[in-house]
């Protein structure tokens, strides 16, 4: 059997996130070609970017050759190419779901920006389309995929540096620089909650599994959370996220994890980042390169080109679902200043 062509790709949504995964899917190589871009300002694909983002920079040129990829306004039309088979979702939260059903009834696999959604009967909704298609969709949860962040997961599930005695986390940053009347509308965006803080409450869940309560403080842009397992979990996990801080404040990813044997911790504000202590002495941990939105992306194509349609993508819309449901129970506790259960 020969190789498997390149998977042709289309993306919605031109904007920051648009911009990052059109880059990711760059840096792929030949598993992957986009064909067909939509916004409503499809001429952005053939511009320089504006802005970047926390983790990543404009390049100052577009992503994208005129000559080779297809741009639309209408995402229906991006939606009926018929050579279009893996479709990345960067638009608004609020709108989210309706396209990735959209999608998936057209046939096509999907990546879905984060949040699906900030209510999980309609994340559910999308789940339950994806089913029925018999076709991927993947949240794009990209910290699952970041170096020191998967290098976490594989220390804890081995227990290289015995069990987990504690855990925090920490997402610090100024407002959006980009599309402000969104993220300025928390009816919309959710706020810090749930655009930012939901990449920590899903590693939470995906590193000590479902928690039994939840305690927050803070406001829906900035707070901090503690979240209580049954036993033998960590007797001590917390986590921090805000995006209320100064525009010259840099935006802050860090861990600090205690083990029974050692400690590990991330600040990606240092190179390099992930360090480790034990034995009383100081080491620094080798990472390869790449971000988690290039693992995302290598992810989703790898389980589109064994295709198969059940099971076996790292995030599931389930996942996002539970997520979902973990930020409504922080939002209450926030909110009433009482532990809630999930």
């Amino acid at each position: 059997m020969g190789a498997r062509k390149p998977i042709r790709v289309g993306v919605i949504g031109l904007g920051l996130m648009g911009r990052t995964h059109l880059a990711a899917y760059h840096a792929a190589g030949k598993r992957c070609e986009v064909v067909a871009v939509c916004d409503r300002d499809p001429t952005r694909a053939f511009r320089p970017a504006k802005h970047s983002g926390n983790v990543g920079s404009a390049t100052g040129k577009p992503l994208v050759d005129r000559r080779r990829v297809r741009a639309v306004a209408d995402p229906g039309e991006l939606l009926g190419d018929a050579s279009v088979e893996l479709v990345s979702i960067c638009t608004p939260t609020d709108s989210h779901a309706d396209l990735a059903v959209r999608a998936l009834e057209a046939g096509k696999h999907v990546l879905c920006e984060k949040p699906v959604a900030t209510d999980a009967r309609v994340v559910r909704r999308v789940a339950d389309a994806a089913a029925r298609a018999k076709r991927w969709c993947m949240p794009a949860m990209c910290m699952r995929f970041w170096p020191g962040w998967s290098w976490l997961k594989q220390a804890i599930d081995e227990r290289d540096f015995g069990r987990v005695r504690s855990a925090v986390f920490r997402r610090l940053g100024s407002p959006p620089a980009w599309s402000r009347g969104f993220y300025g509308d928390r009816t919309r965006s959710g706020g810090a909650l749930f655009d930012l803080h939901v990449h920590d409450a899903d590693l939470v869940r995906w590193l000590f599994g479902p928690p039994l309560s939840v305690q927050s403080s803070g406001t829906p842009d900035h707070l901090s959370t503690l979240y209580r397992f049954d036993t033998p979990g960590p007797l001590h996990v917390a986590a921090e996220a805000g995006w209320d801080h100064d525009a010259a404040f840099p935006f802050r990813m860090a861990y600090t994890v205690v083990f029974e044997r050692a400690t590990a911790d991330f600040d990606n504000s240092r190179d390099p980042p992930l360090r480790l202590f034990r034995d009383g002495a100081e080491q620094a941990v080798e990472l390869p390169d790449g971000t988690g939105y290039d693992g995302e992306v290598r992810h989703l194509l790898s389980a589109i080109g064994r295709e198969a349609r059940h099971g076996g993508l790292l995030v599931t819309c389930d996942d996002a679902e539970a997520v979902t449901r973990l930020l409504a129970a922080e939002e209450r506790s926030q909110r009433s200043g009482l532990p809630v259960e999930v």
